[in-house]
């Protein structure tokens, strides 16, 4: 019995045609069966979907360089929860509708859901959704603060959450797919043309690649880096056949829009499968759709090397997500007899501190600034810089989780379309869904030779602040936790880098330039007079 048995004849019908529509020729499905355990374990599973749009209004919004404050709610947020057990392992996945949720706070969610159902900090996995348009629960996320009276209620509401979806745990069985989705997620990162280099917000010309160039712009000439078009698709349903909930993972940034505050697509698309497959209204228990953040840092629905598509709206694009999770979870085997494993580590890293020269530079903006918020680029960095220069070293909670076959990373990160590659290809499970920003928000972490492309991904921050080689050392530590998790061994060794030769000549002419600035310079100052 497949998940499309619980819909109408008519939704059947039409969904047995859509492989015939445009966005989905290239649809390509990717079932594995869970397999046996030796002993036969008894999966439950238990789901909440719970409100946390802001109360009190107006209240910060982040998801840009500058503060804003906004009066108005455009459409619900929520956390939604799922809990699963297979009688020896308990453990929880909430996504929130939130741009990003700093370490601390994920932390404080924790210890609250331990006093109220017993699961430890360490099986508990908190992600956001990365919707540009939610309350500010971080400080710093660029030139933004964090809204105190908003994260206290959060903290509250998702704790909540999770504690309603472990009371409802039931016997119940999991089925997951993959599906290409090659047609809904882009490169929105593209490389300049060498003569229109950029000016960095520190004055520098380091600028050689850069988020959404805008359509067919003959500066730029070509995206920096590959995309990983995997929709990964988890699904529960209880032993009698109901839908409980899917769990679905792709990596696109966000659709914005909307000026108030907005689930964006995220909640699109779970209102999108809980319309399908959700049943009457009263029914018990409710169904909940997620769909989370995949590695989608330099990833989004925008096709800048065509036309821009007009008219084409958010509502739109979810559903088109949704008709291909449904297609996928059509030929998926449902079983019962699925195990779980959850893994813990914690990563310390450097973070990339600011020169005696760059602090210098920062001081003279923040003291002509006071206590106003910055209003521009070179402001919002220096008051970064500031805070860099007080917060040099940061600690990474990383996770991997496994259902069965499939296995699950928890990155504190928005990660390159690249890394979620390396990771998938390296891992030693048949399949495998990253989740980025959970558990924390430490920031971009361009892989090695796209810190020399330049850009905001790149310029150091809160927002994207760590160490250089912070990206192998992440994706090293997650194929460890998927080797515990797995009982397996991590598969050969991916290229360091995934990327197209025009690409790597960039890289490498970058780096040869970098190499001989540093050499004019010092050789400069070796025939300096001295002082």
């Amino acid at each position: 019995m497949t998940c499309l048995t619980f819909l109408p004849t008519s939704l059947r019908t039409t969904l047995a045609r859509v492989s015939t529509l445009a966005c989905l020729t290239c649809l390509a499905i990717l079932v594995v069966p869970f397999p046996s355990s030796a002993v036969a374990a008894e999966l439950r599973a238990g789901c909440s979907a719970i409100d946390v749009t802001p109360r009190v209004l107006p209240a910060l919004r982040n998801g840009g360089f500058l503060e804003q404050v906004t009066d108005r709610v455009e459409d619900p947020l929520h956390a939604r929860a799922v809990v699963l057990s297979d009688g020896e392992t308990t453990l929880a996945i909430a996504i929130v509708d939130s741009c990003m949720i700093p370490r601390d706070v994920c932390d404080a969610i924790k210890q609250r859901v331990e006093k109220l159902c017993g699961l430890p900090p360490n099986r508990v996995l908190i992600a956001s959704t990365h919707t540009h348009s939610a309350p500010s629960v971080m400080a710093y996320t660029l030139g933004c603060r964090q809204d105190v009276a908003y994260t206290d209620y959060l903290i509250a509401r998702v704790a909540e959450g999770i504690a309603q979806a472990h009371a409802a745990l039931m016997p119940a069985e999991a089925a997951w797919a993959v599906v290409d989705a090659p047609n809904h997620t882009h490169c929105r990162r593209w490389i300049h043309q060498p003569d229109a280099f950029e000016v960095d917000p520190f004055g520098d010309r380091t600028v050689r690649a850069m988020m959404h160039p805008g359509y067919q712009n003959p500066k730029y000439s070509s995206p920096s880096g590959p995309v990983d078009t995997g929709l990964t698709v988890l699904s529960l349903r209880s032993i009698d056949g109901r839908p409980l909930a899917v769990l679905a993972n792709y990596s696109m940034h966000y659709f914005g829009g909307p000026v108030g505050f907005s689930a964006d697509y995220f909640g699109d698309f779970a209102n999108y499968l809980a319309e399908t497959l959700g049943g009457k209204a009263d029914a018990k228990p409710r169904f909940v759709g997620v769909m989370s953040q995949g590695t989608s840092g330099d990833q989004h629905w925008m096709d800048y090397s065509r036309p821009e598509r007009k008219g084409y709206t958010r509502q739109q694009y979810a559903r088109e997500l949704g008709d291909l999770t449904l297609m996928a979870l059509g030929k998926a085997a449902y079983r019962r007899d699925v195990t779980l494993a959850m893994a813990e580590s914690r990563l310390e890293l450097a973070r990339r501190l600011p020169s005696a020269e760059r602090l210098s530079w920062a001081k003279k903006l923040n003291d002509a600034r006071g206590e106003r918020r910055p209003q521009n680029l070179p402001e919002v960095y220096a008051e970064q810089a500031q805070w860099l220069h007080e917060n040099p070293r940061a600690e990474l909670v990383l996770q991997a989780v496994r259902v069965g076959e499939l296995g699950l990373t928890a990155i504190p990160n928005e990660v390159f379309g690249v890394t979620g590659l390396k990771v998938k290809a390296g891992s030693p499970l048949a399949a495998t869904m990253n989740l980025e920003l959970a558990n924390g928000a430490e920031g971009y972490i361009p892989p090695p030779g796209q810190h020399l492309l330049g850009g905001y991904t790149t310029w150091p921050a809160r927002t994207a602040g760590l160490e250089v080689e912070a990206e192998p050392k992440i994706v090293e530590a997650l194929l460890s936790l998927l080797e515990q998790v797995s009982g397996g061994r991590k598969r050969r060794a991916v290229p360091a880098e995934l990327y197209s030769s025009s690409v790597q000549a960039t890289i490498d002419q970058a780096r040869r330039d970098d190499n001989n600035r540093e050499n004019r310079g010092a050789d400069a100052a070796a025939t300096a007079p001295a002082k």
